[in-house]
């Protein structure tokens, strides 16, 4: 198994750990924790979407409530259509590798990144991913 595939799946591993230690009990259940343990200890470790998530809490503590931009509010009524929402909205699976190089944050923040991948195989493959996606816009 790949690193990159541990790593992506070590929260499933650890979540269906806890489930089979409730279930199964002890003393079978120490074999299950001692797996899960040796397999999440040697998975890739990183911190990029803690440090994402605290980056946009502050974010917000910064900048206040902000709009949300029109393109991506929801126009249930004829009314919200009128007044212009959903109005340039481009649906991700009607293009190409199913994405679209669509602003989806408020004007004030537009361009500003969150998510910094890590310095690990996995997340430098997301970088280069992310930067043939974006063009170069956040940086990555």
């Amino acid at each position: 198994m790949s690193k990159s595939f541990r790593s992506a799946t070590a929260l499933v591993i650890a979540n269906n750990c806890f489930q089979a230690v409730n279930i199964i009990g002890y003393p079978e259940a120490r074999i299950i924790l001692s797996q899960c343990a040796t397999y999440l200890a040697a998975s890739s470790k990183s911190n990029a979407a803690y440090m994402a998530i605290n980056k946009a809490q502050q974010l917000v503590k910064d900048t206040g409530d902000l709009q949300v931009p029109m393109a991506i509010r929801n126009a249930p009524t004829k009314m919200m259509k009128d007044q212009g929402y959903g109005e340039g909205y481009q649906y991700a699976h009607d293009h190409a590798g199913n994405f679209v190089e669509m602003e989806f944050m408020p004007k004030e923040i537009e361009g500003k990144q969150l998510y910094n991948p890590a310095k690990n195989a996995r997340e430098e493959e997301m970088r280069k991913k992310l930067r043939a996606m974006w063009k170069g816009k956040y940086g990555y």
